[in-house]
């Protein structure tokens, strides 16, 4: 097992999830939620997200592979989606992307917004997906692939401490804070996605 591709990929997936640029977001969702409900909604988002990772990255590969779709064509689809979010929240754009009118109305009548839009698609979205599934393809051993289980699941775990102290962190970064650190982030996260179509073009081209 490869200590620092675990750490990469549990920092590109804080940098395309982005918990902390999510907290303004998860706080108005449950305004209206008591203590415990907003904990137990935050849960529910984080072992949802979890889910969903884990499903990808063992089933991931054999889904490219019933379409026919390589690796590498994956690789810049990606990471052209990962960099497009990234560069919408550096403009400090990143809810346009990530939820549409439709979903934003279709949530405002739901009692729980745990699993959407909270699971899908803020966070567990098709950047987050995309990352994880190029990141298992490249590492397919079962060793890695277990590695990157473990490492999700402690993304899940800080995830769900942020969203239980999420009132509190708000209060002390405010906008501004929250603002710096999506920024932060988007730079970091378009980063990843110009290696990540790097990477692609040059299994095209490999000479």
């Amino acid at each position: 097992m490869d200590l620092t591709l675990y750490v990469k990929f549990f920092l590109g997936l804080v940098a395309i999830i982005n918990p902390f640029g999510l907290l303004p977001v998860f706080v108005s969702l449950t305004s209206h939620q008591t203590e415990v409900e907003r904990n137990h909604t935050g849960k529910v988002a984080n072992f949802a997200v979890v889910v969903i990772l884990l499903v990808t990255i063992f089933a991931g590969q054999h889904i490219l592979n019933m379409f026919s779709i390589s690796l590498s064509a994956f690789r810049i689809a990606g990471g052209t989606l990962i960099a497009i979010i990234a560069m919408s929240m550096l403009q400090g754009k990143l809810g346009e992307v990530k939820r549409n009118k439709e979903e934003y109305r279709e949530a405002s009548g739901m009692e729980s917004v745990a699993v959407v839009p909270l699971a899908l698609p803020l966070m567990a979205g098709p950047g987050a997906i995309s990352s994880v599934i190029v990141s298992a393809a490249e590492h397919n051993s079962f060793e890695n692939l277990i590695g990157m289980s473990i490492t999700v699941i402690l993304f899940g775990l800080l995830s769900f401490t942020l969203f239980r102290m999420a009132p509190i962190i708000f209060k002390i970064l405010g906008n501004t804070g929250i603002n710096v650190i999506t920024r932060l982030m988007g730079l970091l996260m378009l980063s990843i996605g110009i290696e990540v179509i790097a990477a692609g073009v040059k299994g095209f081209f490999p000479g």
